[in-house]
């Protein structure tokens, strides 16, 4: 299972947090300091201008992946202000979560991972993690078709490419 470290800022409701619950079942590392963030970690950042392709699969498996746990008002000043290496963006996906249900592109950290990991062809890994909340596994079922394409894409631009037509 690749590494999977989440900048927590405290900006959230703990008991509907899926980071927090994700570190409490060791399936994430929490880190409560954004400059212990591990420098060639993949960076989940939804303002990236490169997508996540499964041609990102060598850096999730040497060095993980990386989320932002803050509020999404937070979110544009928290990645101007840090320059992470790997930033990439995740394509479409329709989010299952109970507070975001339905709102594209608005997901939660663990949805988030479990779209990072299956694009990147780690799907047994990305299938594992919906076992953290019981409305997980439908964000697969929901965004199936678009997971599986996403993850036969050969690079950013084919992934891109998806989306446009998906759209």
């Amino acid at each position: 299972m690749p590494k999977l470290f989440i900048y927590h800022a405290n900006q959230c409701n703990p008991k509907k947090c899926t980071s927090l619950k994700m570190a409490k079942m060791n399936k994430a590392i929490l880190l409560k300091n954004p400059y212990k963030v591990p420098k060639n970690s993949l960076i989940l950042n939804p303002y990236a201008e490169k997508a996540l392709s499964p041609e990102d699969r060598d850096i999730v498996e040497k060095f993980g992946i990386t989320a932002l746990d803050c509020s999404w008002k937070e979110a544009e000043l928290m990645f101007k202000k840090f320059k992470f290496k790997n930033q990439r963006s995740l394509p479409f996906l329709v989010p299952c979560n109970p507070i975001n249900y339905g709102k594209p592109c608005m997901l939660s950290t663990l949805e988030a991972f479990i779209a990072a990991l299956y694009i990147t062809n780690f799907k047994d890994e990305a299938l594992d993690l919906t076992s953290c909340f019981k409305w997980a596994e439908t964000f697969i079922k929901v965004n199936n078709e678009l997971l599986e394409r996403y993850s036969n894409a050969k690079n950013s631009m084919e992934v891109v490419e998806i989306q446009k037509e998906f759209l």
